[in-house]
């Protein structure tokens, strides 16, 4: 089945399902959680956001196929309105981040202009002209990269005439008249059925570390379709077409990247030196559909690793997809790691003994259990021989 049509699918059920879901979800939530002393630790906070939605439009308004699909009514009523300017600068914002570099606009650029508190285009415009701040604060987190702030910088350019081009066409305007309405709507709803779970505690114990901050942000958009994306800090973006379910899911998900750190740690690097000589592995990193962004190793196993971790997580919760059903369906099947690695920390009883999931997966390096040909051995348990 084409993917875009799995995921409307999946939407789909998920709304027919919310209802009935509901009450089993709310009696999850109601119930004793391992490490809850009774009072919920999490706090959530739900709202939109002008400049998140800005820039994930971006996708669509590249004319890309993959994100077109999704809002064909949006991209018919702005693309008439781009200039040959605007137009070659997306050309070229599409193919420096995502043709060449491998990566998502949406998350790229929302990842980094959360660094700043910008929310209006004019500071976005004040930041892209003179970005020091932005690095400076960008580069006490975890996802700076000099490799990556150098991609940026090719293509501030192209960022000051799209985000002039939005000025002239009066997007804040019509943001706030016809985007804001629905996604402050669907924020306040969402809050009351969220609310409910408490997710950091488990979070932190999965991890083997504390979260920045025990409140959630979560930016409720309107043109971020497919993704949810990981921010700065201990927020995320959603799209008002999900459901209840999914943010809660993805809340655990996003909370989690990244769940280890990579730079400087020998005994770590062991771990990808291994999963790098596993064909299985390495046959779905260099060959999936690269819309669907992971395509380095490092990026597939890192994601890999959160889905595994959220999956017991959800569980636990009582908000979680069937693992079968889920790894199925998502992406074209490609999350074999996701697979060997969920049914390697069953087998384990995760979280029990070790510290931290850094420690877990290089123990089971050690252990020969990550080894090549283990992977495809627990992805056949799960699915057969395909």
């Amino acid at each position: 089945m084409n993917p875009k049509l799995r995921t409307l699918w999946r939407l789909a059920a998920l709304t027919c399902l919310v209802l009935s879901q509901t009450t089993r979800a709310d009696d999850a939530a109601a119930s004793s959680q391992p490490g809850d002393s009774g009072k919920h630790s999490t706090q959530w906070r739900i709202e939109p956001s002008l400049k998140y939605d800005a820039l994930c439009l971006l996708n669509s308004l590249t004319g890309d196929s993959y994100y077109v699909w999704y809002y064909s009514g949006l991209y018919g009523k702005f693309a008439p309105k781009l200039t040959p300017e605007a137009k070659a600068a997306l050309a070229h914002l599409k193919k420096v981040i995502k043709d060449d570099g491998g990566g998502i606009i949406s998350a790229n650029l929302c990842l980094y202009f959360s660094a700043t508190n910008d929310e209006s285009i004019d500071e976005l415009l004040a930041t892209v002209n003179h970005p020091e701040k932005l690095r400076e604060k960008l580069s006490r987190t975890p996802y700076w990269s000099e490799d990556g702030w150098k991609r940026f910088e090719s293509v501030q350019n192209d960022l000051r005439v799209i985000l002039n081009w939005y000025k002239q066409i009066g997007f804040e305007d019509y943001w706030r008249e016809n985007a804001r309405p629905a996604a402050t709507a669907k924020a306040a709803k969402m809050l009351a059925l969220v609310s409910k779970f408490d997710v950091v505690p488990l979070i932190e114990q999965h991890l083997g570390k504390p979260l920045e901050s025990n409140t959630i942000t979560v930016y409720m958009l309107n043109y971020s379709q497919p993704h949810g994306i990981k921010i700065v800090g201990t927020r995320f973006l959603t799209d008002v077409a999900w459901p209840f379910e999914i943010v809660v899911r993805n809340s655990v998900h996003e909370m989690m990247h990244p769940p280890y750190q990579l730079d400087g740690d020998r005994e770590f690097a062991a771990v990808f030196e291994t999963l790098r000589g596993d064909k299985f592995l390495m046959n779905k990193v260099e060959h999936h559909n690269k819309s669907f962004g992971y395509n380095t190793l490092e990026g597939f196993v890192e994601e890999d690793c959160v889905q595994a971790l959220d999956q017991l997580i959800n569980e636990r919760l009582g908000v979680a997809e069937k693992p079968q059903k889920r790894w199925k369906l998502s992406d074209d099947g490609m999350h074999v790691f996701a697979v060997a690695l969920y049914q390697l920390m069953k087998e384990e009883n995760y979280p029990s003994t070790d510290k931290s999931f850094r420690d877990f997966l290089v123990r089971m390096n050690k252990e020969g259990k990550l080894g090549a040909g283990n992977i495809k051995r627990r992805h056949r348990a799960m699915y057969g021989k395909q």
